[in-house]
């Protein structure tokens, strides 16, 4: 009968569970009777089955450990030769008088440290990756002192007492050394890990510390000619080869870099040094002889820590550069930003070489953006920058402010000051199909028009806005003199209504005290807000009597259709928003989005109390006139409901005679 993948643990949790309390009632059984001997369940014999248990279950887990399969499948061969190793010394050097050395039993114990090496490698690399140099020091610091407390505790003694045959001395110095590597690695895994938890490396950790032990006793003793076979230490080495076959059962952590606390990357290097330096003092202070190799490998501990105090000065100074970097320059275009260009500009206004401040700002990025997107932006916007810079070379220097806004400070020398802005307001323009990106600008003449930073920013950007929205108010005027031309063309009539309304809304913005850019937009959306009449036919346009509900339908919709022709000039989008929601009503009853009170746009608002106005006051195929006071009391009448109350007011405060209007206009 197989045993299912599930089953499969619970048993093996069992086995090592029997095989550990096995050992553990062995080292009682020695301690507690050594005199009595070892017999029954305690017999030599027995801690054999323990290590072939270990051995087997170690090639099990190989078999299912995915990527670590190799790396089990060599430790799991390494306890398979220490355990064929010890079933020769058991079988025929465990009772002898003379025990020769080396001999086959060594062969087995000593392949277990190459296997074991490899195979730890093949883990270790799995679960450590994309560490830093400094954190690989660490680990090679802490590898080199822990061989240096093993060569100091076990290595010296062992050496200093090696004599005979040179195959004796090379096995028994083999040891040491083996135990040493294996200590190290562990230490050096551990701290590339920043010494968090791992079930798997703590178990592997505990096995090699644990076979350790055991061999160090066995050397020292065996020097010092005190060693007994089946004595208390064996069961390190039985102990240890159990637990570095269990660590294999152990859940595998995540492949990933060590997360380093800031404590534990100053603490570990330093102490691990202190037990180099440990090292050290109790060869020199107590006049042991530890030997060349613990000296050696304490000072290269030592060495490692000086070389990681270097690796860590390097790295603070580029972690300072950097942060220097990403302070004074733009992260997009890496051009130098506000802050670099505040200290610039202190030193630019404390020398006495000629200096001009100018800022710009684009104009056209915003549909740029909107149609392409933000990635293509901002590629835009790297591409001038570079342009700039370029541009900039022999006269000046970059900056980029933020958003769509850069900046130049400029040393134009006999240079031609005009010549120069204007060159560099070229380099930030770009125009392909559908889209045409150029800069508005403003400068100041550093020492002469301005003698502060703050000053010259705020007066280079007054200029700059007051340039782009000339230049806005130009494109805009000429759109909306284009459209009204075309509006006469088709309706001659709707030219005085559209005069007379468009005088009303901008007497209405001024009283509402509206800034006189706004005042414009509200003006203009006044002069287009029949456009989209130009789409309705005349039949329905000059109906002499009442619209039926389809006419009302087709009629409603000019004011949409407004929107659309106004909204292809990207300079009066605000004034296209307005046309769309000049027949919306205060109390939301209107068209075509059913807007209501402070939703509907202030500018529409004013428009719609102006055109009811004046066409109540005008003679129509339908209504006759009204005069002027009677509209303006229906326009009381309908305040609140059909329109704004604060708009009405403000109409009737200002409007004044319309006989009077119409002659100012």
């Amino acid at each position: 009968m197989t045993l299912s993948r599930t089953a499969l643990p619970g048993l093996v949790r069992g086995i090592y569970a029997l095989v550990i309390a096995w050992v553990a009632a062995y080292e009682v059984h020695v301690i507690a009777a050594p005199d009595v001997g070892v017999h029954g369940p305690f017999s030599k014999q027995v801690h054999l089955v323990a290590l072939v248990l270990a051995t087997l279950l170690c090639f099990v887990r190989a078999a299912r450990a995915g990527d670590e399969a190799w790396g089990w499948a060599l430790i799991a061969l390494g306890i398979g030769t220490w355990t064929a190793g010890e079933i020769y010394y058991t079988q025929v050097l465990w009772d002898a008088s003379v025990i020769p050395v080396p001999s086959a039993a060594d062969i087995g114990y000593l392949l277990l440290c190459p296997l074991w090496f490899a195979g730890f490698i093949v883990i270790a690399r799995q679960r450590v990756r994309g560490t830093a140099k400094t954190v690989w020091m660490d680990g090679l610091c802490a590898a080199l002192a822990v061989g240096a407390v093993g060569a100091a505790v076990v290595f010296a003694p062992v050496a200093h007492a090696a004599e005979g045959r040179p195959m004796a001395v090379a096995t028994n110095l083999a040891y040491p050394i083996f135990d040493m590597v294996m200590v190290a690695m562990i230490a050096a895994v551990m701290t590339l890990r920043g010494w968090r938890f791992d079930r798997t490396f703590a178990l592997l950790g505990a096995g090699v510390v644990a076979f350790w032990v055991a061999d160090s006793v066995y050397l020292v003793q065996t020097a010092d000619g005190t060693y007994t076979t089946g004595g208390p230490y064996d069961m390190g080495w039985w102990l240890g080869l159990v637990l570095i076959s269990l660590a294999a059962w152990q859940p595998a952590s995540a492949a990933r870099a060590a997360h380093r606390e800031a404590t534990i990357t100053i603490v570990m290097p330093v102490a691990f040094a202190t037990l180099a330096v440990a090292v050290l003092g109790y060869g020199s202070l107590r006049g042991h002889h530890i030997g060349p190799l613990a000296v050696a490998l304490a000072c290269g501990s030592l060495a490692t820590v000086l070389g990681r105090l270097v690796l860590t000065f390097r790295a603070h100074a580029e972690m300072l550069r950097a942060s220097r970097l990403e302070a004074r320059n733009d992260a997009l275009t890496a051009l130098p930003n506000r802050r670099a260009l505040q200290v610039d500009l202190e030193d630019a206004l404390a020398g006495t070489d000629r200096a001009v401040l100018v800022l710009f700002d684009l104009d056209g990025f915003k549909h740029y953006n909107d149609s392409f997107g933000h990635q293509a932006g901002d590629a835009l916007l790297v591409r001038l920058g570079g342009a700039l810079e370029r541009d900039l070379v022999p006269y000046g220097t970059a900056y980029r402010m933020g958003g769509d806004e850069f900046c130049a400070l400029m040393r134009p020398g006999l240079q031609p000051i005009a010549a120069l802005v204007e060159q560099a307001a070229r380099a930030l323009s770009e125009h392909g199909e559908g889209f045409s990106v150029t800069s508005s600008w403003g400068s100041v003449i550093l020492g002469e028009e301005a003698t502060d930073p703050t000053d010259a920013l705020r007066l280079a950007d007054q200029r700059m806005y007051a340039r782009k929205r000339s230049g806005r108010s130009s494109v805009g005027r000429q759109t909306t003199d284009v459209l009204l031309r075309a509006l006469a063309e088709r309706h001659p009539d709707l030219d005085g209504h559209s005069c007379d309304v468009a005088l009303l809304a901008e007497t209405t913005a001024r009283s509402l005290g509206l800034e006189l850019e706004d005042v414009e937009a509200v003006r203009q959306a006044a002069q287009l807000h029949d456009i989209g009449k130009v789409a309705i036919p005349e039949t329905i346009l000059h109906k002499a009597g009442p619209l039926d509900d389809d006419e009302w339908a087709f009629m409603r919709r000019h004011s949409e259709i407004g929107e659309r022709i106004i909204g292809e000039a990207p300079a009066l989008s605000r004034v296209a928003a307005m046309v769309r929601a000049s027949h919306e009503r205060f109390d939301g009853g209107g068209y075509p989005d059913g807007l209501s009170g402070k939703d509907i746009p202030l500018g529409a608002r004013i428009v719609a109390v102006c055109d009811a106005f004046d066409a109540m006051i005008t003679e129509r195929p339908y209504s006759a006139a009204k005069t002027p006071e009677a509209a303006e009391q229906e326009l009381r009448d309908c305040a609140g409901t059909q329109f704004d109350p604060v708009v009405v007011e403000a109409f009737c405060s200002s409007r004044g005679s319309i006989a009077h209007l119409r002659a100012v206009a």
